[in-house]
């Protein structure tokens, strides 16, 4: 019978659209989770990253990387995994990074102007404020690692 599809006359086809079956894609964003909650609790802006460089508890393990903020009353540590990642953050008044295993560098701006600062392995670096001669206020931007 024309006009009537996939049935007998008097029957109604049922029609179900494929994509409200399958699950949706996901897409990475590259932001940070739970960032509010770490500036509520923490005070420091987490942006983005490639997961492979997130924020640990000092001295949870060894192998971390440890920031120092005027800002903070203790250090932010961080840890990477993987042989390369990125994660970038607003953390004002840093002036000193121990490094750990990985080849580092640091990203930082001052007065609209950004600086980089290579971390010494496993070593105190002073960075910022403490490598500047005017000792002005730098704010932690971004930190790149390598293996």
């Amino acid at each position: 019978m024309a006009g009537v599809p996939y049935g007998a006359a008097g029957e109604s086809a049922a029609v179900e659209a494929v994509a409200d079956e399958a699950p949706g894609y996901a897409i990475e964003d590259f932001n940070y989770p739970q960032a509010h909650r770490i500036l509520a609790e923490q005070g420091i802006i987490l942006k983005r990253g490639d997961g492979r460089i997130v924020l640990a508890e000092c001295g949870s393990e060894t192998g971390l990387l440890q920031v120092l903020a005027r800002s903070q009353g203790k250090p932010i540590c961080f840890r990477f995994t993987g042989n390369s990642g990125w994660l970038t953050m607003e953390i004002p008044s840093v002036h000193g990074i121990r490094g750990n295993d990985y080849t580092t560098e640091v990203s930082m701006t001052v007065e609209g102007e950004e600086r980089s600062f290579d971390v010494n392995k496993n070593a105190w670096t002073q960075v910022g404020e403490a490598a500047d001669p005017e000792g002005r206020e730098h704010m932690l931007v971004e930190i790149r690692s390598s293996k």
